[in-house]
Formats: structure tokens, sequence, C-alpha cells
């Protein structure tokens, strides 16, 4: 009777020694990319990833291709509650605050997509971009960046002196201003629209992606030309999800998904280096010409990309923050200087 006693009294002791089991959960997570496309392969991988890590205790349902709501309407939805997470980018939330700008897509800032995720993770950057996704009950868990883009146009491309009434499609917002400083003719229009646009001349080019996807779709059966390696455009895809189911999710988890996170990084990153690299290689056995800008036609870009910056930070104090923070961060990696 007695050792019954204590056997009852020590395993009473030991539950509540024992960590409490993370409960199951299960994540609504949308994404613009489809399931055939890389990117949406890669973003498989991840919940993969996530799901295998967690012993199946996360179970995240993927919508791909905006299957949901709109690719704009999904940082909302997730803050509403329609989803949990968000897995496009930052910078379609630029109505919201100018400043999500600058945590989608900087223009003409870092070279490399290490050099990017370094400022995220090691240059304070997640911090301070924290402070702008709280506001509207979103946790941003991290960053994806597949690399540079490249510009692909029907006319040489080689420097700024190129850029001179060169019509070509933009997506809204601090891009057009940057081109249009420069002296090009930025339309802003739907992507479904550029083909018909370049096959009947209403422009001569357009900003779409990296080389490898402006090859996958077809671009260079109507261009001939194209930047490479690229200088302008280099976005942040995300994960944000909303605070409180996050703030919900157990530290084991949160660490399992964040952890997911950076792989996916480094994966996507990886992936694309060596895609636009072979990518480039077959376009030039075709004859399509790839225009390496040099390091002065380069920084001519990045003088008229800081005045845009500059302007854009003047639109709110968290766009003043960001664009201060990447600032101090690009003249510690030696891409700017401390006058600029």
């Amino acid at each position: 009777m007695k050792s019954s006693t204590m056997l009852k009294a020590a395993t009473a002791v030991l539950a509540l020694a024992a960590p409490a089991a993370a409960q199951d959960v299960t994540l609504r997570i949308q994404t613009h990319y489809n399931p055939e496309q890389t990117s949406g392969k890669l973003a498989t991988e991840f919940v993969e990833d996530v799901e295998a890590m967690s012993g199946g205790a996360i179970d995240i349902e993927m919508f791909y291709a905006s299957s949901v709501v709109a690719t704009v309407e999904t940082f909302d939805a997730a803050a509403n509650g329609i989803l949990d997470c968000d897995m496009t980018g930052g910078a379609y939330q630029t109505g919201k605050n100018p400043a999500f700008q600058f945590v989608g897509d900087i223009m003409g800032g870092y070279d490399t997509p290490y050099q990017q995720l370094s400022w995220l993770y090691y240059g304070g950057g997640k911090e301070q971009a924290q402070d702008l996704y709280n506001q509207f009950g979103m946790e941003l868990i991290g960053w994806w960046v597949y690399g540079q883009e490249s510009l692909t146009s029907t006319t040489p491309v080689a420097g700024p002196d190129d850029l001179k009434e060169w019509k070509f499609r933009s997506p809204p917002g601090m891009e057009t201003e940057i081109f249009a400083n420069l002296g090009a003719s930025p339309i802003v229009m739907d992507f479904t629209e550029v083909f018909t646009a370049m096959e009947t001349g209403i422009i001569e080019g357009t900003d779409y992606s990296g080389l490898a996807n402006n090859q996958s779709i077809g671009l260079f059966d109507l261009a001939q030309h194209a930047t490479y390696p690229g200088f302008h455009s280099m976005p942040s895809d995300h994960l944000a999800c909303n605070k409180m189911v996050w703030d919900g999710l157990s530290d084991q988890h949160k660490r399992i998904i964040e952890t997911a996170m950076e792989k996916l990084a480094l994966r996507s990153a990886l992936f694309f280096e060596k895609a636009n690299a072979e990518a480039a290689a077959e376009l030039a056995e075709k004859g399509v010409t790839l225009h390496n800008w040099s390091a002065e036609d380069r920084a001519t870009f990045r003088k008229a990309a800081q005045a845009a910056w500059d302007d854009w930070a003047t639109r709110s104090p968290e766009a003043a923050a960001l664009v201060e923070s990447h600032k101090s961060y690009l003249t510690q990696l030696g891409l700017i200087s401390q006058s600029e």
C-alpha cells in the first residue's frame, strides 16, 4: 500500500514537471505562386519540411495562385482571420504605409539575396520591420528572396542612356518614379497585357522577374535584349502570420516554422542563382544580348533609387526609420558611401 502511494505521488510529480505537449494546429496560408512554378514547388517543400519536423503536429493548408482572395488582399485576409498567414510580399501593402516598400522591394539596394537577408537577420531589419507589421495585427516570420530581376527589351538596354524614352511595363509604386527620373516612360499595366503590348509596339520592354523566369514564360520569343546580372529590383517574398495565431503557437512550433523558412530562403537563392546562370548561357547561344551594366552605370541607377528612397522616407515615420536602417547597413557592407 505504501509503495503504491509513493508510485502515484512520483507519477504526479513527473506529470507536473514534464512540459506540456504542443497541441496540433492547422495553418491556412496563401501564396501568389502556382504549384507548377519553381517558387511554388519550393513553397510546397516548405510545407513538407514543417509537417515532417513537427511529426505532423503542424498541418499547413497551402492555397496556391491566390485561390482564396486576390494577391493584394492576402495580408488583410490573414489579419482578419480568413487565412492564418500571408506568403506573398510586403510591397503589396504600400497603400497602408509607404514603409512596406522597404520590406518588399528596396530597389537599387543590395546586390545579392544573401546581403538582403543579412540585413533582415543581422542588421536589425527584422526588429525594425516587426514594428510595422504589428501595427496591422501581423507578425513577420521571415523572407525568401529569389535574386535580382532582369529587364527584358526589344531594344538595347546597355546603360542609362538607353532608358531615355524607353517604354516599358512597370509595376506601380516607387519603381515608376525611379525610371521616370532616369528618362524612361514606365507604363503600369497588368502583366497579362504584356505580350500583346510588346507585339504591337505599345511597349518596348517589361520588368517581370529574374532571367530564368522571363525565359520560361516565353518573353524572349519577342525580345532580344536583357539586363544581366540584374541590379534594379530584388523583391522579398515574406511569410507573415496573424499575430494572435502566431502568439498562440508553442515555442517549439514557432521554431520549426522559422527554421523551415530560413531553409526556404537559402534554397530559393541557391536555386535561382544556378537557374539564371543556365538561362544566360542558353539565351546567349540563341542570340539574345545580355547587357551587364558597368559599375559606373549601376551607381547612376542607385543614385536615382536613393533619391526616391529619400522622398518615400518623408511619407511616414516607419518609412524614414527603415530607409535609415538600410542606408546604415548598405554603408557597413561597402555598397554605398557615408555621403550618399
